[in-house]
This record gives C-alpha cells, sequence and structure tokens, in this order.
C-alpha cells in the first residue's frame, strides 16, 4: 500500500504521531521540520529526516529529490498569543511558509495537499453550538486569520493548478508529546507543572470551553482521509464541549496535585467556547474519536510522568 508521504512539522507534537503511523502502515516518509518546537529524537527511525524552515527556497530540492505524492502540512507557528504579539511573524510562517510549500508542491508533482487548520481559530466567536464545516468563519487572532489564509490558498491551487485537497480544522488537540505552546497547550503546562509541584494559573474565569481531542483520533483522522482522490473540509473533534476548569481538576486528580485554583487575566484573541460538529467526518467515513476526556488525559499525564524520572 506504501505511498511517498511528505509530512511538514513531522517532528513535532501531532506530527511526529502521524510519521509512526504513516511508518506503521508500510508508507514512505518524509519530514521537513526546523526543529523550533520539533524534537529530532521523536521522529521515527524510518522515516528521513530534512532539517529546514518551510519559508526557506530551497526547500524545492527536497521535492525535486524526493517526489513525495501526497503531503501533509503541520508546521505551523501555533500559539494564538504570540500572533496576537506578533502578527507579522505569524503571517510569516504560515502564510507565506504555506505558499512556498504549495508553490514547490504544484511544480513538482504533489498530487493532494492534506491541510491542518483549527476548528476553533478559523470560526471565532461562534453563533452555533457545535459548529458545522459552514459555520461563518470569523477569526479573533492572527493565527486564525493565517490558517483561513492556508485554506484559500489551497482552494486557489486546487482550481489552478488541478492540487487536491483536503482541509481538517482540529479541535484543541492534546496528548503525549504535547508542547505547552499549542492550542490545548494549557494541558501540557497544567499536567508539568502540578507533576513538579508548581502552581498553575487559570487564564479568565476557566469557565471558556473547548473541544479537546485526543491526538491518536487526529491521526486516525489524517489516515481516514489521506486518499489521493478524497478531498473536502472536515472538523476534528468530539463533539463534546469542556472547560478548562473541568480539565484542571481532572489533571489534579491525575497527578494528586495539592495547587489552589488561582485565576488570572483572560488573554487576548481567545473565544469563549468552542466545539466542533464532526458529523461530516463521520458520515463519509466512518471516523470517530474514541479516546474519552479522562482516558487521554490519564495518557497524556503518565506520558509526562516517565519525562520526569
Amino acid at each position: 500500500m506504501g505511498m511517498k508521504v511528505l509530512v511538514t512539522g513531522g517532528a513535532g507534537f501531532i506530527g511526529s504521531h502521524l510519521v509512526d503511523r504513516l511508518v506503521q502502515e508500510g508508507n514512505q516518509v518524509v519530514v521537513i521540520d526546523n526543529l523550533s518546537t520539533g524534537k529530532r529524537k521523536q521522529v521515527n527511525k524510518k522515516a528521513v529526516l530534512y532539517k529546514m524552515d518551510i519559508r526557506n527556497k530551497r526547500i524545492e530540492r527536497i521535492f525535486r529529490k524526493e517526489r513525495p505524492l501526497i503531503m501533509v502540512h503541520l508546521a505551523a507557528q501555533m500559539n494564538v498569543r504570540l500572533s496576537t504579539a506578533d502578527p507579522g511573524f505569524d503571517a510569516d510562517v504560515n502564510i507565506l511558509g504555506t505558499l512556498n510549500l504549495l508553490e514547490h508542491a504544484v511544480q513538482q508533482g504533489v498530487r493532494k495537499v492534506t491541510f491542518a487548520s483549527s476548528g476553533g481559530a478559523v470560526y471565532g466567536e461562534q453563533e452555533v453550538y457545535p459548529s458545522a464545516e459552514s459555520h461563518r468563519t470569523d477569526p479573533m487572532s492572527p493565527y486564525g486569520i493565517s490558517k483561513l489564509a492556508g485554506e484559500k490558498y489551497l482552494a486557489y491551487y486546487t482550481n489552478t493548478a488541478g492540487l487536491r485537497h483536503v482541509v481538517l480544522r482540529f479541535g484543541n488537540v492534546y496528548g503525549p508529546r504535547q508542547e505547552p505552546e499549542g492550542e490545548a497547550g494549557v494541558i501540557a503546562i497544567f499536567a508539568k507543572l502540578m507533576l513538579e509541584g508548581g502552581q498553575p494559573i487559570i487564564n479568565g474565569t476557566g469557565k471558556q470551553t473547548r473541544d479537546f481531542v485526543y491526538v491518536d483520533d487526529v491521526v486516525e483522522s489524517i489516515m481516514a482521509t489521506i486518499g489521493e482522490d478524497i478531498q473536502g473540509t472536515f472538523n476534528v473533534g468530539t463533539g463534546q464541549e469542556s472547560t478548562v476548569n473541568e480539565c484542571y481538576g481532572i489533571i489534579k486528580t491525575l497527578t494528586g496535585s495539592s495547587c489552589k485554583d488561582l485565576f488570572g487575566a483572560a488573554k487576548k484573541g481567545e473565544q469563549l467556547r468552542s466545539v466542533l460538529d464532526v458529523a461530516r467526518l463521520k458520515e463519509q467515513f466512518g471516523w470517530d474519536p474514541q479516546v474519552s476526556l479522562p482516558e487521554g488525559l490519564k495518557m497524556t499525564v503518565d506520558f509526562f510522568q516517565t519525562q520526569y524520572k
């Protein structure tokens, strides 16, 4: 069944799990990662790793040498707060970096691109809960704007060059190997601090909700839609709304922490409620999230615990 698949950001949190899964299914995997947050040791030994920034023009050499059939584009500036502090940097990586990849992908014969977008950030403050893919897009942060721009550029290349594409709008992905900077970074931050005996701070009231989805379920959504002829835009989440406070409580129990519930200022550009309607992915591919929040949080805390031994 093997295909050659290029994974950008393949040394990162979601990417490294995906690379493991692709290798397991007998595919040839090429990884491009600048290792700014990704880790070399997380990359499967059977994959080929190129250390390069997606904005680098020399990326053309990799496409020309490797000739991947499919590209899964996960590399990104993924920090919502950083995007509000430095919108230019966010646009540079997420818009110009994506364009750089797409230009070379089209020229060097890539047939299909799967793009990691954001179900939370592209919809903005929701009008309907949960939000389907047809929900209006009104991002509240530069990060959400740059992700939406990526979706629009993909549509452009589909129209002009026949490049097939799938957009996956992820909920708040969490799990082992997670970086504290990502959209669901709050889980990694809470877990690490509590395991170290530290005191986490909850931003705002903690009543803000998210659709927390376990990384293995996200990887399976990519695997379900990776076929060359599959196209479309799909939300990837659980359809369940959970508050930050709920997560905090579960992690506190799992870690046995005696920390207090400490609240800080709310952060700029963050929605109050976010939850995704995932019916389209279920109906078309039979994909269903398998991991509940308590189960997923337990596996995540177990992982971080082994990191500290």
